[in-house]
Order: C-alpha cells, then sequence, then structure tokens
C-alpha cells in the first residue's frame, strides 16, 4: 500500500512539472517578441559599421589623463586634489571605453571583430590591474600618493614629491617598479614630480 501511494504522489508531480513546462513553453510562443529592428529606429541599431571602437574613444582617454597629469603638474590644485581628479578622469574615460568594447563584442557575435574588440577590453583590464599594482608599489615604499598611467607609448607616473624633492634614487626606485612590473624601457617611463 505503501509503494502505491508513494508512486502516485510521484506520478502525479511529474505530471504537474511536464503541465507547467507545457504552459510555459504554449504561452512564450503565443507572445511575439519583437526585435531589435521593431522597436528601435535605423539610427540606434548598431550596424558593422559602427560596431569598430573609433579612434577617438582612445583619443579621448589619453586627452583625460594628459589634462589630469598637466593639472597635477600646474600645481593648480592641492596634491590629494589632483590624485583624486587623475584617478576620477582616468576611471572614468576607461569606463566609457570599456563600455563601447562591451557592446561591440555583445552586438558582434562570433566574428573576427568581435575577438579583436575582445582582446581590447582584456588589454584595457591589464593596463588597469598593471597601474594599480605600481601605484600600490610605489605608495609601499614611502610615497604619499601617486597614479600611474599606461599607453602603447609608455607609462606617465605622477608622484607626490618628498620635502626635499625627488631624488635620482626615488627616480631609480620608481623606474625599477614600473619596468619590473610592465614591459616598457626606460625611455618609456615619464615621471612627474607632484609639489
Amino acid at each position: 500500500m505503501k509503494i502505491w501511494k508513494r508512486n502516485a504522489v510521484v506520478v502525479t508531480v511529474f505530471v504537474f512539472v511536464c503541465a507547467g513546462i507545457y504552459l510555459n513553453w504554449f504561452y512564450t510562443q503565443e507572445e511575439n517578441t519583437p526585435t531589435l529592428e521593431e522597436t528601435l529606429n535605423e539610427e540606434q541599431v548598431l550596424g558593422e559599421d559602427t560596431l569598430v571602437m573609433a579612434p577617438s574613444d582612445e583619443e579621448l582617454l589619453m586627452e583625460v589623463a594628459s589634462e589630469g597629469l598637466e593639472s597635477a603638474e600646474e600645481g593648480t590644485e592641492t596634491s590629494a586634489e589632483s590624485f583624486a581628479s587623475i584617478r576620477l578622469s582616468r576611471q572614468g574615460a576607461r569606463d566609457a571605453a570599456i563600455e563601447t568594447l562591451q557592446e561591440t563584442i555583445a552586438y558582434a557575435g562570433g566574428d573576427d571583430s568581435a575577438t579583436t574588440t575582445s582582446q581590447q577590453l582584456e588589454g584595457l583590464v591589464e593596463a588597469s590591474l598593471c597601474e594599480a599594482q605600481i601605484e600600490s608599489l610605489i605608495v609601499a615604499k614611502g610615497y604619499t600618493d601617486c597614479v600611474a598611467y599606461m599607453t602603447d607609448d609608455g607609462i606617465s607616473v605622477a608622484v607626490s614629491s618628498p620635502e626635499e624633492g625627488l631624488q635620482d634614487s626615488d627616480v631609480a626606485l620608481i623606474s625599477d617598479i614600473v619596468t619590473s612590473q610592465t614591459e616598457y624601457g626606460l625611455g618609456d617611463i615619464r615621471i612627474i614630480e607632484v609639489k
């Protein structure tokens, strides 16, 4: 008797699960889910021409970082404010570039442009991690604050200088940290003293 009741409960649960799956499938088939082309006008749908990351995104990233570094060099703000504004502008520009790359990957599908875009995205993420690691190591060596910014051409490191200013030994130490964490040579490193 117990076996019959257990089997009846199992069969009843199985029937309800199957009925639920069928009803779910049936009602989703009746809905006519609109496609992107139906819901957006022609300008809003990304075509193949708009999937390529425009050079203006990279130029924007470079421009924002260079403006932040120039303001740090001019000394128009306090040291802490200039480092905070550099980090904020760098992060904003990088977030915009990452968002554009992610949208490109989402709409590109599995073609070659998605692979290239994915590699660019990985490069941005690696650069961000490397910059953070360099900044942490420099601060760990006793400097008050610093900001690193990597490009294809080189790396710029803005360092809060000690009271006596950056000495040759400081520059050598910072350069050693950068060369140990990146593949840049000494000629690719630009160290900016922020007072």
